[in-house]
């Protein structure tokens, strides 16, 4: 009796362990990681950064997971522990944490993304799959894993790349690849100075998505030959993956939409600028992640709070959001939001005035306040009459001012240490 394709990929599933890998500070969104996990950055009005790759794996049918922690990781483990605890999945289904507790070396905590996952290899032994998909715990994308996983076998690889088209101007932030007419990697290169364009696509670079699938035992083999190298930086994209290719089975696997074929949506939102355009790409009438989507929802952990409220209709004073995103807990004031992203509990008070902003949850933004092109971090008691974003050198002066001029405002510069809540 033939299998068919999706018994196939459940079979699948059901013997793959998922690894999040989100112990990462994630430097380059500036202030906004000073005292969270890039992962644990609150995005698209309700969620974190994690959800994503966690909702991918539940609603793709893999249901042990796995997510290993180690920078700032109190918000991180404490979120997950609230929105993916064991009483969320069925028996024999998990999300277990594996903070860095220096369970091989006594005198070392995680050194590289490899090393997180070698440190943690007598505990992944325990769980016996037979495949062990590896994700980074910081990327937005709604992706089913289960087409990689049946790609997978399908090729007898050892170890499968998820991969994305991107621009050569871009791809230096990437591992970049170069593979032959069926897929197979021939080239990985970790962030090279000069990535190369993929042939016949001039301007095009193919790119790691820091997604891979690797048949178990042959993970745990690397794992092991890799620790016991030290010249090794004990990572995949520098280290393992240049080592295999040549001699093991390793394919890439591009990500695209399933009824178009083409590029599917993904976004590493690792600058405040890419991070304030990926939040308000969301306003959009029909953006390209839709988190309307019933059929592949995000999950996450929310507070239960009462609706959004627009008070005031003065033709001076009206509470007001024009092409906007408004999650509950708000409190619209007599004052004017446009074209931005609010968050959970925000207060905007009497003439104030927010347009192109993302506002984390439990800000306060004070009577008379302007803010414009901003992103304003969690608990922020914006002053009354304040302007941000109007004038670069006033802004630089008080804030983090992004290349593209997105102003970052965190308590931490409003000297507001003690209201923060992360």
């Amino acid at each position: 009796m033939i299998e068919s394709p999706k018994r196939l990929v459940s079979r699948i599933t059901r013997d793959t362990l998922a690894l999040v890998l989100a112990g990462g500070r994630g430097s380059r969104l500036k202030q906004l990681t000073d005292w969270r996990a890039k992962p644990a950055v609150p995005f698209g009005g309700k969620f974190r950064i994690i959800d994503f790759p966690l909702s991918n794996c539940v609603n793709s049918g893999i249901r042990r997971i796995a997510v290993l922690t180690q920078y700032k990781a109190h918000s991180l483990i404490k979120h997950v522990q609230q929105g993916w605890g064991a009483n969320k999945l069925a028996r024999d289904e998990f999300v277990e944490l594996l903070p860095a507790q220096q369970r091989i070396n006594e005198k070392a905590w995680y050194s590289g993304t490899a090393d997180a996952v070698y440190q943690n290899i007598d505990i992944l032994r325990t769980h016996d799959a037979e495949y062990t998909l590896i994700l980074a715990g910081d990327h937005i994308y709604k992706m089913d894993y289960g087409p990689m996983l049946a790609y997978h076998v399908e090729k007898n690889a050892d170890l499968t790349i998820g991969c994305i088209e991107v621009p050569v101007a871009d791809a230096s932030a990437f591992g970049v690849m170069e593979i032959d007419k069926g897929g197979r990697i021939q080239n990985f290169w970790e962030k090279p100075e000069n990535p190369p364009e993929m042939p016949g696509q001039p301007g095009i670079s193919l790119a790691s998505m820091g997604i891979y699938v690797f048949n178990t035992r042959f993970l745990f083999e690397q794992l092991i030959h890799d620790a016991d190298d030290p010249k090794s930086e004990h990572d995949f994209g520098k280290n393992i993956i240049p080592r295999v290719i040549k001699n093991y089975q390793v394919f890439a696997y591009p990500f695209r939409d399933v009824a178009s074929g083409a590029q599917a949506y993904w976004r590493d939102v690792g600058t405040i600028d890419s991070y304030w355009a990926a939040n308000l790409e969301l306003i959009g009438v029909t953006p390209d992640l839709n988190l309307y989507d019933t059929e592949w929802p995000i999950w996450t952990y929310q507070e239960q709070l009462p609706p959004a409220k627009f008070v005031f209709d003065d033709d001076n004073r009206r509470g007001m959001a024009v092409d906007a995103m408004v999650s509950g807990g708000c409190i619209i004031s007599g004052a004017t939001v446009r074209h931005s992203l609010l968050f959970s509990n925000v207060v905007v008070n009497a003439h104030a005035r927010v347009e192109h902003a993302v506002v984390l949850p439990n800000v306060v933004i004070g009577q008379g306040a302007q803010i414009r092109r901003a992103v304003i971090d969690k608990g922020c008691i914006i002053p009354e009459g304040i302007r941000i974003g109007f004038d670069r050198a006033e802004d630089e002066a008080r804030f983090e001012v992004s290349p593209n001029g997105i102003v970052l405002v965190t308590p931490d510069m409003l000297g507001q240490r003690l209201h923060m809540i992360r």
